[in-house]
Order: structure tokens, then sequence, then C-alpha cells
């Protein structure tokens, strides 16, 4: 068995990406209201500060803050995937192993992460979260994407409207 290896600060800043198991899905943005109920939730039991977020069809990045002396990630990820999932109609195409364990075939089983180290790393990352929708060819300006923190963080003074 892999041995992921997670760096753990508590309180951290950390950037995620999170994919869906089959990628040419569009189920985040096609129930994206039940993504975000599923975060309120998660959110509501286990707290962290969304610095950044932009949710895609198929995958979603994000950068969180963790509560001082919290650096559990992964129970929040956990929660947030299974609550997204148990407000699905179960119609995925399912392997034989997912069958027999009694999974769903929404999410990818892992994600990726990474602790942001400074101001620049900070910085760059909510550049990264913001723009994605145009590097993937989905809008061509960053402010056309609707399912986005960026509009949030023009409305805080931190991006200029443009």
């Amino acid at each position: 068995m892999p041995d992921y290896r997670r760096n753990r600060i508590p309180g951290g800043t950390y950037f995620f990406t999170v994919n869906l198991l089959e990628r040419s899905l569009s189920l985040l943005t096609d129930h994206v209201e039940t993504l975000r109920a599923a975060v309120r939730q998660t959110r509501s039991r286990h707290p962290f500060h969304i610095d950044a977020w932009v949710v895609l069809p198929d995958h979603l990045h994000c950068v969180w803050t963790l509560p001082r002396g919290d650096a559990n990630y992964s129970a929040r990820w956990k929660a947030i995937k299974i609550a997204f999932t148990k407000s699905l109609p179960a119609t995925e195409r399912l392997t034989p192993i997912r069958r027999a364990r009694g999974e769903r075939g929404i999410w990818q089983r892992r994600f990726w992460e990474h602790t942001l180290r400074d101001d620049r790393d900070y910085s760059a990352h909510l550049d990264y979260v913001h723009y994605n929708p145009v590097k993937h060819g989905l809008v061509k300006r960053v402010s056309e994407w609707p399912y986005s923190s960026f509009h949030r963080c023009v409305k805080a003074g931190i991006y200029p409207a443009g």
C-alpha cells in the first residue's frame, strides 16, 4: 500500500486539488449548490477559512486556512465528499472493487495538497485558483466564471474588477 505523506501544520494554510473519478463529467458545476451545502455542513462541524475556491466541471481547487491547533484537513475532505455523494442519485458506473466495498464512483480516492510556505506562495496559489477557468478554456476572462471566490476577492479589494 502506498505511503501518502501529508504535511500537517496546525493552523496552516493549504492549497488543494480534488478531482472527480470520471473527468469527463460535469457533476461539480451541475450540482454546485449541493457541493456548497456539503461545504457549509462540514464547516459547521469542522471550521476552516476559505481563502480561495474555484469549482470547475470535473475538479476543484481551493486554499484553506485551518484553525489554530488543527491540522486535520483530511477529515474535512472526507466529510465534504461523503455529504456531496450522498446527495446525488447512484447512477455512476462502478468497478467491481468499488461495488464490493460499497463505495460510490464519484470522487478520486485521494486529493492533492500543498502547504503554503509564505506570502509569495499564497499569492501565487490564489492567482492559480482564480485563473484556472481561463486556463481550461471555459471562459476568456476570470470575471466571467461564476463558481469562483474571485468575485468575493474583488469586493474585498484584493483584485481589481477587470
